[in-house]
């Protein structure tokens, strides 16, 4: 079977890492196949929001260090320009559904999404601190965005494990979900973004995800800008549900 399988429901596109026997590690060819579904999800108009997840427990253990010992693939960075895939995140939201091992660069592609909707199995941590193995996926620049920099310097320089709960605590992760829930969970989740007005959302994402090199004025009229489409697309309409009585008294559909 393929080493990333790709599924397709409604406006929904799951795309599962197939290496179980090895934690979901990923070599070079399931990297490249990461890469093409990613690229097929973010030119597809029928395509509202993705769910990344492991197969058979597992998210996703980092690079193949066995084959990284044989020196295939070393130099390749997963964030590099070369069909790197954590270098640049698609226009439309991505969830990471994580069960059980995301370490080393399984971290990255964690926060290279938007949410992570994560089960009481999930483990991160830079586990790759041990091997000499750089973090040239992003991490170092999306994990203290997210956490802190204290919080992301202690994972990177100590490769300690962060359990489920830790991670929910300190906002690692969005959503803490029983075990073996958390696709199901990614999914349901998906679906509600995938229902709003899209333009809006996504012109309101690209906003945030952009704001980070620029000074506060500069990023608010970007903010500004990029919503322009949106008012001009569907908020004139969407005002009009409101005004007719949809939404009101905090019902939230």
């Amino acid at each position: 079977m393929s080493k990333v399988l790709v599924e397709r429901k409604g406006p929904i596109t799951t795309v599962v890492i197939n290496r179980p026997e090895a934690r979901n590690a990923c070599d070079q060819e399931t990297l490249a196949l990461l890469w093409d579904a990613f690229q097929d999800f973010d030119a597809d108009p029928a395509q509202s929001v993705a769910v990344l997840t492991g197969a058979g427990g597992a998210f996703c253990a980092g690079a193949d260090l066995k084959e990284l010992s044989t020196g295939v693939g070393i130099g390749f960075a997963w964030a590099g320009p070369d069909r790197g895939l954590t270098r640049r995140q698609p226009s439309k939201p991505v969830i990471a559904a994580v069960e059980g091992h995301a370490v080393a660069a399984g971290l990255a592609l964690a926060i290279w999404a938007d949410l992570r909707v994560v089960d009481e199995s999930a483990v991160f941590g830079v586990f790759c601190r041990r091997f000499g193995a750089p973090m040239t996926n992003g991490a170092a620049v999306r994990l203290p965005r997210l956490i802190g920099q204290s919080r992301a310097l202690d994972m990177f320089l100590t490769g300690r494990p962060v359990a489920a709960k830790e991670a929910y605590e300190i906002g690692l992760a969005n959503r803490l979900v029983l075990k073996g829930t958390a696709r199901v969970a990614a999914e349901q989740l998906a679906a509600e973004l995938a229902a709003f007005p899209q333009v809006c959302m996504r012109s309101d994402r690209e906003a945030m995800l952009r704001q980070w090199d620029l000074a506060e004025e500069d990023a608010i009229r970007l903010e500004v800008e990029l919503g322009q489409e949106a008012f001009r697309a569907e908020t004139q309409a969407g005002a009009g549900r409101f005004a007719g009585g949809t939404g009101r008294h905090g019902v939230f559909r």
